[in-house]
């Protein structure tokens, strides 16, 4: 890309079980789609309560095994591999298969890329639509729409089907929903997670069962590292991402000494020891660490311990309710009043602002977005998002929205073939462009996104609080 690009070392390269519910293309039924909600729509399609209603299975051949059953592999299309298919359906239908069918699953006998490349392409989503992080899937879920509605409901020549499930912030229910999607709806590819924890749980499965997914969430450090695979992609963060930029700055500019905490998961954990990475390296000296459990409700034992060290700043890793409830308590006991709050730009990110209010003013963060960046593409996604969807976009919004471009984008590249998985991989791996955040690309080793992280404060803009970019940290890749 032309750019620096920093590493670990500042190395420099170039550079509850819920239903599905299914969103199709304006025409596929007699409404358009609709947004995902855990509860019953009109329009909307729900199983449960007897068989669920889905659209027909996608006719594909793949030489892998899903669900312990091997489907045949593809064969190279060819002109010979076209007359064979013919002739294959005539003497099927002069033998009097079933149906027509000549008990072979495909019509008539046609070849299974045809078949495949007919059908819709189904993406399963798998995101949060209840308790902690439920607006954080709501948001990654509309920046998706909106880009799908805005390529026309197609990628690749063939119709896009979105089947959604609850990831809940469980992440045994997360890999029982992701099961469910690849082996019970047989989707074409996975997309969602937020939770670092739900992304950890499925990556056995989606690795063995040869399941592409493009996460547009979930941090977690090993996805692309120890336990990184060819199948997953990450177009949001590695955790590393969005805490190790800060650590000098916040030497040199904020506090000498500090103490830390977080949510009491993968995410807050790695986010807090990347923080340390930096910071320590600097000089910097840890007061205390503290880790309130995730979906928490009092902070105040957990705010009593930060106070009783005496910190001038504090460095935290919240997301979601979390966020807003830490931030609120930490006012309301004084916290506030003695240290500066400073994070992830999660902790004060634009879902969350509105109910922070002026709590949150003045407070300092790093992340890979903001609302208020002033790049050309991000000014349009805004504008856009804002009229589609009568709210403001978040960092969770604009990936959803790149999560959608990547997989679109791969699809128009292999011509809609989901069945040649190494050409899809190839075709997603090469993917590049200039989003909302800025350029981003993937790591051609490790399929984590690389981008640039800038600095952010809570200020006041016009009428309302949002996080204003003051500068850009640099181009940083995953150290792998």
């Amino acid at each position: 890309m032309g750019v620096r690009v920093r590493g670990a070392h500042h190395r420099h390269v170039q550079h509850s079980r819920q239903p599905d519910i299914v969103d199709k293309p304006p025409g596929a039924d007699e409404q358009g789609p609709v947004l995902a909600s855990p509860q019953r729509d009109p329009g909307v399609r729900h199983g449960g309560g007897g068989s669920p209603h889905r659209p027909s299975k996608p006719l594909r051949s793949m030489g892998t095994r899903i669900g312990g059953k091997k489907r045949p592999r593809a064969a190279r299309l060819t002109r010979r591999g076209l007359l064979t298919g013919a002739l294959g359906g005539a003497a099927a239908l002069a033998g009097g298969g079933a149906g027509g069918r000549g008990g072979t699953g495909r019509p008539f006998g046609i070849p299974a890329v045809l078949a495949a490349s007919t059908a819709p392409v189904k993406i399963g989503v798998l995101l949060p639509y209840s308790k902690v992080y439920q607006q954080l899937g709501e948001d990654i879920t509309s920046g998706m729409m909106l880009y799908v509605e805005s390529a026309g409901w197609k990628a690749g020549g063939r119709t896009i089907t979105l089947i959604k499930e609850d990831e809940d912030i469980d992440p045994q229910v997360a890999l029982r929903k992701a099961r469910k999607l690849i082996e019970g709806n047989n989707v074409d590819l996975l997309a969602g997670l937020v939770s670092s924890a739900s992304a950890l749980a499925i990556r056995d499965l989606v690795h063995n069962s040869k399941t592409l997914l493009v996460i547009a969430n979930a941090g977690a450090n090993a996805v692309t590292r120890a336990r990184r695979s060819p199948f997953i992609f990450r177009i949001s963060f590695s955790n590393w991402q969005t805490a190790y930029p800060i650590g000098g700055w916040f030497y040199e500019n904020v506090a000498r000494s500090c103490v830390v905490g977080g949510s009491d998961y993968a995410a807050g954990r790695e986010d807090i020891s990347a923080f340390k990475e930096s910071y320590l390296a600097s000089q910097g000296r840890i007061l205390g660490e503290v880790y309130p459990p995730l979906n928490n409700t009092d902070y105040a034992p957990y705010i009593g311990q930060m106070q009783r060290l005496r910190p001038e700043a504090v460095f935290v890793f919240f997301a979601g309710s979390d966020a807003v409830r830490f931030v609120s308590q930490a006012a309301q006991y004084g916290l506030l009043r003695e240290a500066r709050l400073v994070g992830p730009g999660f902790l004060v990110e634009e879902d969350v602002l509105p109910a922070q209010g002026m709590n949150a003013l003045g407070t300092y963060s790093c992340l890979h977005w903001a609302l208020t960046l002033q790049k050309p593409e991000n000014l349009a996604f805004t504008r856009a998002y804002r009229d589609r969807w009568k709210r403001e976009a978040t960092v969770y919004a604009m990936q959803g929205y790149d999560a959608a471009r990547v997989i679109i984008e791969a699809l128009t590249t292999t011509g809609g073939d989901t069945v040649n998985k190494t050409g899809l991989i190839e075709a997603m791996a090469s993917v590049k462009f200039a989003s909302p955040r800025g350029a981003v690309a993937f790591d051609p080793d490790t399929h984590n996104v690389i981008q640039t992280v800038y600095l952010r404060q809570v200020r006041q803009v016009k009428d309302a609080l949002h996080n204003v970019v003051f500068h850009d940290l640099g181009v940083f890749r995953d150290p792998g």
